[in-house]
């Protein structure tokens, strides 16, 4: 039997709530402010968290997953999104600034190597910034693993998923006339950017609501909506950074420099049924990069706070907080 089965929350497997001992907003520049904070001991084993989207902004519960006597937590809200300033921009915001906001936040707080958490896209940006980076991170340790291919993005936007929820996945059409659905992100990118408030919001709701509605493995395909300034960040800068395939160099491009962080000890932590980022991405990654332990939780799909999910995660830092 799961060992997970019949848990209603994560809430049991994390630390309790902690609030931040430090909190301000840091001007990147190009017009860019965002928001860090620090909570846990100050003299702590340092890592750095890395929230998802992009777009999704940091939340409170993402300091749980550490022992706060033991880390120093790090925070922050990618540019645009979040509590981060101007909010919603993708005006000089691409992986390549957020590479350096987050090497800026290191040197800030006089960091030489840090731990790097990340989940969905968060794991994609560890992977990048360790890629870049690789003196830097001391330990990856990842959840629902998307390595920003064509083939994942054809996936979840060109009916993959849709065949799986068919009924959720003509929502997320209807918006869209027949004639411009070969291309959802194209076709969404011109609606969140039309320069209309309403046109916006409207779409962004139905974008946001097409990957929330499969987040969970226990999910019925519906879903409430966000606050409005919220689910616009999120739609607008996602589409965005889709739109332009992260702005990698070339497709594969994790896997193509994977040699970068072998030396690097990673954990993944993967939903066996996780519809938006399918476990095939973290497979393949862990047989490349090898220095890795893979666990794939056999009851959970996509979301952080999935039961199984959230318990592997703690676990994992548990072990490096042992040094194991």
């Amino acid at each position: 039997m799961d060992k997970y089965a019949g848990q209603k929350s994560a809430v049991q497997y994390l630390y309790p709530p902690i609030e931040p001992f430090d909190r301000k907003m840091v001007d990147m520049g190009d017009g860019h402010t965002i928001y860090v904070e620090q909570s846990g001991n100050p003299a702590g084993l340092p890592v750095v968290v890395f929230h998802g989207g992009p777009g999704g902004g940091c939340s409170p519960a993402m300091r749980r997953y550490f022992d706060p006597t033991v880390f120093r937590i790090i925070l922050f809200d990618q540019r645009g999104c979040g509590r981060s300033t101007p909010h919603a921009s993708v005006e000089a915001n691409t992986t390549w600034h957020l590479i350096a906001d987050i090497e800026a936040i290191r040197e800030m707080y006089s960091i030489d190597q840090w731990i790097v958490f990340g989940g969905s896209w968060g794991a994609t940006l560890a992977l990048i910034y360790a890629e870049t980076h690789p003196e830097r991170v001391r330990n990856l340790v990842l959840r629902g693993v998307f390595l920003m291919t064509n083939a994942e993005l054809n996936w979840f936007y060109g009916g993959g998923a849709g065949a799986f929820w068919p009924e959720t996945w003509a929502r997320f059409q209807k918006l869209i006339p027949e004639e411009e659905r070969d291309d959802m992100i194209g076709a969404y990118k011109r609606r969140l950017f039309c320069e209309d408030a309403q046109v916006e919001v409207t779409h962004a709701r139905a974008w946001a609501a097409w990957e929330n509605a499969l987040a969970t493995v226990h999910s019925t395909g519906r879903t409430s909506d966000g606050p409005s300034d919220y689910v616009r960040a999120f739609a607008r800068i996602e589409n965005h950074y889709f739109s332009h395939h992260g702005f990698l160099a070339e497709d594969g491009q994790i896997l193509r420099d994977v040699d970068r962080i072998r030396h690097i000890p990673g954990v993944i932590v993967q939903g066996r049924y996780d519809m938006i980022c399918p476990p095939k991405s973290a497979y393949a990654l862990a047989e490349a990069w090898g220095n890795v332990d893979l666990r794939m939780i056999p009851m959970a799909g996509h979301a952080l706070s999935e039961p199984g999910i959230s318990a592997e995660l703690v676990s994992a830092m548990d072990r490096i907080a042992r040094g194991q």
